[in-house]
């Protein structure tokens, strides 16, 4: 079955000269600038799948952020707003159980493998990376490092081994994990007990 094409993404002037100087701008922050360019290639006619490939993110944020500005187009949405994070009432995000497992699972990692010149995650660069791949819309360092600290996991604490032998299994893995400690949780409220014998898990 023939893939659909992508909807079309046509920029006034104003409007691409607008974005390449938020762009070139020093102050831009990182997440807007990359929109600013998801929008960019898309006026050059570029489909999702070729922007994912040269900026490397994932076809789904190409996606989303092409049809975020269609809409606020067709809006009159002022030009900055459109590539800015959705305003959101009162009560904190919340995230899907699959997206909290894939922060925990890069977290893990070491940062290198995805191109990060540091050598522990900080929460802005686990922000930024959970963007990148799409996993989230949208997520501040503040929010995750209040999942870090609920899981109790300490990047900056973290050793990685220097050739570590790639586990295809992990993300299923650390899935089961979280499933057994949901249930200790569970059981504990009903008077179970659980023991872990595996000390790494401590």
């Amino acid at each position: 079955m023939p893939r659909l094409a992508p909807k079309e993404l046509k920029l006034e002037a104003k409007e691409r000269e607008h974005l390449e100087k938020l762009i070139n701008r020093h102050t831009t922050e990182q997440q807007i600038a990359l929109r600013a360019k998801i929008v960019l290639l898309a006026d050059e006619g570029e489909n999702n799948r070729e922007i994912a490939r040269k900026l490397k993110i994932s076809r789904k944020m190409a996606s989303q952020w092409r049809e975020r500005w269609i809409a606020g187009q067709k809006s009159e949405i002022e030009i900055t707003e459109r590539i800015k994070d959705a305003e959101r009432s009162g009560a904190p995000a919340k995230f899907k159980r699959e997206q909290i497992l894939k922060l925990f699972k890069l977290a893990c990692d070491d940062p290198k493998n995805y191109e990060r010149p540091i050598s522990h995650w900080t929460g802005r660069e686990l922000a930024e990376e959970l963007v990148k791949q799409g996993i989230v819309e949208s997520i501040s360092p503040r929010q995750v490092g209040r999942l870090w600290e609920e899981a109790d996991i300490k990047p900056h604490q973290s050793g990685y081994w220097l050739n570590p032998p790639p586990d295809p299994n992990f993300g299923e893995k650390v899935n089961d994990i979280c499933q057994a400690y949901e249930s200790a949780i569970l059981g504990e409220e009903k008077g179970e007990k659980t023991i872990s014998l595996d000390e790494i898990s401590r």
